[in-house]
């Protein structure tokens, strides 16, 4: 029902065009079930009145309407897809506020960096230089400018009320354009499973008027914490239903380093490897960058379950291929051949 009674402009006319889509192709569909129905009862082999003529093959009016009905609705729902691709698309900074309101040079869009990790969202307010976790918030009417990326394994960002999902992946950054027009708190969560946290991912969107916004940033700074490297490595390890915690500082070009995955001191970025990459490779220098290009293999010297050692160490504390949850999820309860809890 939120996806049918958005809040923001976007998810608006993406509701538009779901609403319109589903009417034009049940221009077709309900004609058909209703002929389908009254053709079989009409044409019953108990019905004597009806006209029997097994020699019929063809009519050109039947087959004018037959095939010219579907073909415009075709038509129509190309053209309407053609136009919302590209006026929907999430990249596509926004050019107005509402279908009353353009947006105009005097309104500043703010800025929110977003990392999804496991299984709890991070979000940078580098205008404000804060940061939050599982809790968001943006003045009403004014565009949101996301950014977003992730630490470990691809998610997909969702706040129904204010827009379509965007996926998040590692080393990659997406984009999304937003607004929120009706002031009120929302639910955002994740739309694409990614572990066993997964079902409790889930944050606190806050649409607020100016004065409130400016009072949810002083809050933040005043209750808030530091964000360092330090800190933000503690926070990626992987946890299930994290509380609320606000940062009142954040290190400089922290998301930058989510982003390259160079948070770990010693790593290279994602950005320098490219431009090496480009260059055509670094010779016999690539020997001195292999320490810094294992990222995935970050805990390989840690010993697996069995006393060897694996590829990689899970950041979930377990060895890897254990049986063992998650730091934070239940054991699920194992069941014998009747379904029955041991």
């Amino acid at each position: 029902m939120v996806v049918m009674a958005p809040s923001g402009d976007i998810a608006v006319q993406q509701r538009d065009l779901i609403v319109i889509s589903t009417v034009l192709m049940l221009l077709i569909i309900v004609p058909v079930i209703c002929l389908t129905l009254f053709f079989a009862w009409r044409y019953r082999q108990s019905n004597k009145a009806a006209t029997y003529d097994p020699e019929w093959h063809h009519s050109t009016g039947l087959e004018v309407i037959i095939w010219s009905a579907p073909l415009a609705i075709i038509i129509a729902l190309g053209a309407i897809t053609w136009v919302s691709t590209h006026k929907l698309d999430p990249y596509r900074p926004l050019d107005r506020i509402d279908a009353a309101r353009p947006v105009s040079g005097e309104v500043k869009p703010i800025t929110v960096e977003v990392v999804a990790l496991d299984w709890k969202w991070l979000f940078f307010y580098p205008d404000y230089g804060i940061a939050t976790v599982n809790e968001m918030a943006a003045p009403v009417d004014v565009p949101i400018n996301f950014k977003l990326t992730a630490s470990s394994v691809m998610n997909s960002f969702y706040v129904p009320a204010l827009a379509g999902m965007i996926y998040t992946m590692p080393g990659m950054e997406t984009k999304l354009h937003a607004v929120i027009n009706k002031a009120g708190d929302y639910e955002g969560f994740s739309s694409n499973y990614s572990g066993d946290g997964f079902s409790h991912m889930r944050f606190k969107f806050h649409g607020l008027d100016q004065a409130g916004f400016d009072q949810w940033v002083a809050q933040v700074k005043q209750n808030g914490t530091a964000l360092n490297r330090d800190a933000y490595l503690k926070l990626e390890k992987p946890s299930v239903k994290e509380p609320v915690r606000y940062y009142a500082s954040v290190d400089d070009g922290l998301y930058e380093a989510v982003l390259n995955m160079c948070v770990r001191e010693g790593q290279m970025c994602m950005k320098d490897m490219m431009h090496i990459d480009m260059m055509g490779g670094a010779g016999v220098e690539s020997q001195e960058n292999r320490a810094k290009l294992q990222h995935d293999n970050r805990h390989a010297d840690q010993a697996s379950g069995e006393g060897g050692t694996a590829a990689t160490f899970p950041d979930t504390g377990n060895p890897s291929h254990s049986e063992e949850p998650a730091e934070g999820v239940e054991e699920p309860a194992t069941m014998n051949h009747d379904g029955h809890q041991m």
